[in-house]
C-alpha cells in the first residue's frame, strides 16, 4: 500500500502520572489516544510507540530499567507493533523512525502524545522539515503547568494553546481526534 498515515504516539509513559509535575490540561489526552490507536490498529495502519529513555542516571524517571518509563495502558504496544525508544526530545534524531516511516511507504503522520510543548512539539516540526504531511491532535497531547524566567507561573492550556499556534499551517495542521478520524 502506498500512500499510508501512520500514527506516532510520543512518550505516554507511567512518568507522567507518577511524578509531580504540576496542573495538567487536556485530561482526556489519554483516551483520545486510545480512540485513535484503536482506530489504526483496525485498519491495519502503521503505529509507531516512542520511548523516551535514559541509559546512564538510575535517578532519572525516564531510567530504561525504573517502574515510570513503561508505557501507560491506554497506549500499551501490542506484539509486532514498532517501539522505538529514544535518547533527545525529537523522535528523529538518533533514531530509525524516518527510515522506518519511508520503508512502509508512509507520506503522512499523526502526532499525539506528551508533552505537547516539549518532545512532541519537536517531533512535530522535524516530520514536517521531513517532508511529511503532519497532523498533531490537539486534543491527544497535553502538557503541564510552567514557571516563566521571570518567575510568572503559566497555565498548560496557554502553552498547550501556543505550542499548536506556532505549529500549525507551518510545520503541521492541527486537527482534533473527531477529525483525524477521518483522515482515512
Amino acid at each position: 500500500m502506498t500512500n499510508q498515515i501512520a500514527l506516532i504516539i510520543i512518550d505516554v509513559q507511567k512518568t507522567f502520572q507518577l511524578q509531580d509535575w504540576g496542573e495538567r490540561n487536556n485530561i482526556f489526552a489519554e483516551e483520545n489516544m486510545r480512540i485513535l490507536l484503536a482506530e489504526w490498529r483496525k485498519r491495519k495502519r502503521p503505529v509507531f510507540h516512542i520511548q523516551h529513555v535514559n541509559k546512564e542516571d538510575a535517578r532519572s524517571m525516564f531510567y530504561e530499567r525504573g517502574k515510570t518509563v513503561n508505557f501507560k495502558e491506554e497506549v500499551q504496544p501490542l506484539p509486532g507493533e514498532v517501539v522505538i525508544q529514544k535518547f533527545v526530545n525529537s523522535a528523529f534524531i538518533g533514531t530509525n523512525l524516518e527510515e522506518q516511516l519511508r520503508e512502509d511507504k508512509c507520506n503522512a503522520v499523526v502526532v499525539v502524545g506528551l508533552t505537547t510543548n516539549h518532545c512532541v512539539e519537536t517531533t512535530t516540526r522535524m516530520a514536517g522539515n521531513l517532508g511529511f504531511t503532519t497532523y498533531l491532535v490537539s486534543d491527544a497531547t497535553a502538557t503541564f503547568n510552567r514557571k516563566g524566567l521571570d518567575g510568572k507561573e503559566y497555565s498548560a492550556e496557554d502553552i498547550h494553546n501556543m505550542t499548536l499556534v506556532n505549529l500549525h499551517e507551518e510545520f503541521a495542521t492541527i486537527v482534533t481526534t473527531k477529525e483525524a478520524l477521518k483522515l482515512f
